[in-house]
């Protein structure tokens, strides 16, 4: 089956994942009901009207892992929603509401009864993202094109993140901030959101960078790095200089920030990807290694040259936040109690306060977890916990070895792993992937990446001949 022919049913599809991606952090980061439920309903039809018929023999096994965290997904919230659960046992607070108003209640496994439906509707946009895009991205044009879209989309925000920042830092959009005022949040309410956004759209700027250089720049065969300043001094095509321009533009919107693990973190996925793309030019023995050490000392001296408030505050407040690891500490005692089945999808906040340390700072609501892997486990069990870490760890597997292994269009998989492992470092220590106006972006190129980690004969549905599709780095 040729890309031409299934083009008219994806044509949809693409146009439904690219306009979600390049508008989803739009609207506070579209972490509001509605606009959850939106995303929802939008990709939905999107993944309704993509056709599976381009599917392969290597693409089915990724489809049944799919297939068996939904599943699983589905069991554990019927045992939290269910007026008869199959095996899991009541939240023990039921019985003691019960007894202490002297009223028969039914009880549940969550501890708010049908927040877990409410709260569905994140995880399923990211679900429904990552099938929608896997579908979609098949095509190596369509992977190409979902790239641009969210660079683009970046570069966008970040303009409007610098221009408000400077004009009006009091306000996002227009509603007032409540906090960060003063720091870039662009249209997201979280500077740490912002911070990994920026920087994973900087991580595809630098990969369309680095094919430019390597396409109209340097020569072809092997690549002589003590040249390589000199050839950029003498030879600078339009492409690159905007390119560049463009990785400049998201950097300064990253670090305007001062998001301390979002900046170091995307630094760390700049170097990923920079070695993820030229590591077959890179020497045999030992060169990878000298390429990471090296890449850590330029990251380094960046962040000292230019993030000097980001170097102020791991001066001023150290490596965490106050009472950050205490609330790990009690997020853990939470899992510890109900190891099982959670106690409810999106229930953390109310199920924090009864754990909650005294050494933990007593301003303000915990709601969130501030580690995705905690409250995943806290909400959910550690088996479904567990299941998702594991899908995860074949997810990268299966992008590396896309790294690893194509010689051509090897862009999307080393930027959907690059942005893979900058989305999942952060949320252990923050929630960034619980935020769908950043997470869909993620899960989206994750999708394309998965798509393009294997090999295809087809041809583009731009009718490149063979010829051009082999220039492809």
């Amino acid at each position: 089956m040729t890309t031409a022919t299934r083009a008219p049913l994806n044509r949809i599809s693409s146009f439904i994942l690219f306009a979600t991606v390049a508008t989803a952090p739009f609207p506070f980061g579209s972490a509001a009901p509605a606009a959850i439920a939106f995303w929802c309903i939008v990709l939905g039809l999107g993944v309704i009207a993509a056709s599976a018929r381009s599917l392969r023999r290597d693409h089915i096994p990724l489809l049944g892992l799919a297939v068996i965290v939904i599943l699983a997904y589905a069991f554990v919230l019927h045992e939290q929603l269910a007026a008869r659960p199959w095996i899991a046992s009541p939240h023990p607070l039921w019985h003691e509401a019960a007894e202490a108003l002297g009223i028969p209640i039914a009880p549940s496994v969550s501890i708010a009864r049908n927040q877990p439906f409410f709260a569905l509707g994140a995880p399923l946009a990211n679900m429904l993202a990552v099938i929608c895009s896997f579908i979609v991205c098949i095509d190596r044009d369509r992977a190409h094109q979902l790239l641009l879209v969210i660079a683009w989309s970046g570069v966008a925000y970040a303009v409007y993140g610098i221009a408000a920042n400077l004009i009006d830092p009091t306000h996002i959009l227009w509603r007032e901030k409540e906090a960060y005022v003063g720091v870039l949040t662009s249209t997201f309410i979280n500077r740490n959101t912002a911070a990994v956004y920026f920087g994973s759209c900087a991580v595809l700027w630098l990969l369309f960078l680095s094919r430019q250089l390597r396409r109209r720049v340097l020569p072809a065969g092997p690549i002589y790095w003590r040249g390589i300043p000199r050839r950029l001094l003498s030879e600078m095509p339009r492409p690159v200089v905007l390119s560049f321009a463009m990785l400049l533009l998201c950097l300064a919107a990253m670090l305007m920030t001062n998001s301390r693990a979002g900046i170091v973190l995307s630094l760390m996925a700049l170097i990923v990807a920079f070695v993820g793309f030229f590591h077959r030019d890179l020497p045999r023995r030992g060169g990878v290694s000298a390429a990471l050490v090296i890449g850590g000392l330029i990251a380094l001296v960046f962040l000292q040259v230019l993030g000097g408030n980001v170097s102020g505050r791991f001066d001023v407040q150290g490596l965490s936040d106050e009472g950050r690891l205490d609330g790990y500490h009690s997020t853990l005692r939470m899992i510890a109690d109900h190891p099982w089945f959670g106690t409810g999808l999106g229930t953390f906040v109310w199920s924090f306060p009864a754990y909650r340390s005294a050494n933990v700072s007593m301003g303000g609501v915990w709601d969130l977890a501030h580690s995705t892997p905690l409250e995943l486990a806290s909400d959910l069990g550690l088996p479904l916990a567990g299941l998702i870490g594991l899908a995860w760890l074949v997810v990268l597997g299966v992008l590396t070895r896309g790294v690893r292994a194509r010689r051509h269009d090897r862009i999307v998989p080393t930027g959907a792993l690059a942005v893979a492992i900058l989305g999942l470092a952060h949320s252990v220590i923050d929630f960034s992937l619980q935020i769908p106006g950043y997470a869909v972006v993620v899960f989206a190129l994750v999708g394309a990446g998965l798509a393009q980690s294997f090999s295809s004969n087809n041809v583009s549905s731009s009718g490149e001949n063979v010829a051009k599709n082999l220039a492809r780095p």
